[in-house]
């Protein structure tokens, strides 16, 4: 298929393709959404909450984290989620996971800044136990999804009941009357090493799971998107085997996830770099029906990660890796650690 225009019908963009049938030549409209995750790097207030250790960001803390650092930050953000996306539909993203927000006020702030606000985003949040105070939360765009439910799940540790991190969002909501169902989720980190650590992520992929299954329990046919900064490459026990997700359709068995992100990963394309090494962990997942050969709802047509010139380092030792706001306790006034990713999603219009 040939892409040949975009444009308008109804709310949402259509693409035309060319399809061939024998000598016939066929035109066939999709409508597209898209949809994507940022982990937006210590998205924090100025203000002390008392509950959590978010000392670090505020006006007397190590980073001096003041009114203008705050303002700059999302700045910094709103510019990037403006343009994620935008080559594909001037909406942008539909839906955007997002990671490391301090609370739902800086999510407040964020969807009204200009850059954003005239695409009215809704919000999507809970506080969660995690010691630092950053959530995971969505924002989306109501004349895409309509959300209908959400929902936070808690994940606990039974043998270190004194650990706490992220939950896990669940949003399930209507895309043009599809019911779609997006969890968000920030899993565990690699401190202490990536074999010391994994037993974490692998309890966080559990959970993912158990809400997956749920869902499909419900409904086999349940469109699902887990989407997140999972802390571990496609590749890892936790994605492939926990979580079930395959990268090649082909090998997919029943109840098994499509990670869109595979190929990226295994064509060295990364979202974060460390000690000169690139890693894939922010990642989306979808269940068995978004990879349908049946276009008559929407299914996966393509995976991005989004590295524009602007948010990526220029010069030095870091040079090529996401541009920060702070490195080496340097404040740099950038954007974040993480590249975000996206897809578009499709469906065929009769």
């Amino acid at each position: 298929m040939k892409h040949l225009r975009f444009q308008y019908q109804l709310i949402l963009l259509f693409l035309s393709f060319l399809s061939f049938s024998g000598s016939a030549q066929e035109k066939i409209n999709y409508k597209v959404a898209c949809v994507g995750f940022y982990n937006v790097e210590n998205l924090f207030d100025i203000y002390d909450d008392p509950l959590t250790n978010d000392a670090e960001y505020l006006p007397d803390g190590a980073n001096k984290w003041d009114s203008t650092k705050y303002a700059n930050k999302l700045l910094n953000m709103s510019t990037v989620i403006a343009d994620i996306a935008t080559e594909i539909s001037p909406d942008g993203v539909a839906v955007l996971g997002v990671a490391e927000v301090e609370n739902r006020r800086v999510l407040e702030d964020l969807v009204a800044m200009p850059a954003l606000k005239d695409r009215k985003y809704k919000i999507a949040h809970f506080d969660s136990p995690d010691r630092r105070g950053v959530d995971v939360g969505m924002i989306y765009q109501e004349k895409y999804f309509k959300l209908k439910h959400s929902a936070s799940y808690r994940l606990v540790f039974p043998n270190e009941p004194d650990y706490f991190t992220r939950d896990q969002l669940i949003a399930t909501g209507e895309m043009d009357g599809e019911d779609v169902s997006v969890i968000v989720a920030h899993w565990p980190s690699r401190r202490g090493g990536q074999a010391a650590s994994e037993p974490n992520r692998i309890e966080a992929a559990k959970l993912g799971r158990k809400i997956i299954d749920s869902l499909l329990s419900a409904n086999p046919s349940a469109k699902i998107i887990l989407m997140g900064d999972l802390n571990d490459d496609p590749i890892n026990v936790s994605v492939m085997e926990y979580i079930r997700a395959k990268g090649k359709i082909a090998k997919m068995k029943s109840g098994d996830m499509y990670n869109v992100m595979y190929d990226h990963f295994k064509s060295g394309n990364g979202t974060l770099a460390w000690n000169d090494a690139w890693n894939l962990f922010d990642q989306m997942i979808v269940s068995e029906s978004f990879v349908s050969t049946d276009a008559s709802t929407y299914i996966f047509h393509k995976s991005y990660v989004y590295k524009k010139d602007y948010i990526i380092q220029q010069e030095g030792n870091y040079k090529g890796y996401p541009l920060r706001t702070h490195a080496g306790g340097v404040y740099l006034n950038g954007y974040a650690d993480h590249f975000p990713v996206y897809m578009v999603l499709k469906k065929e219009v009769k």
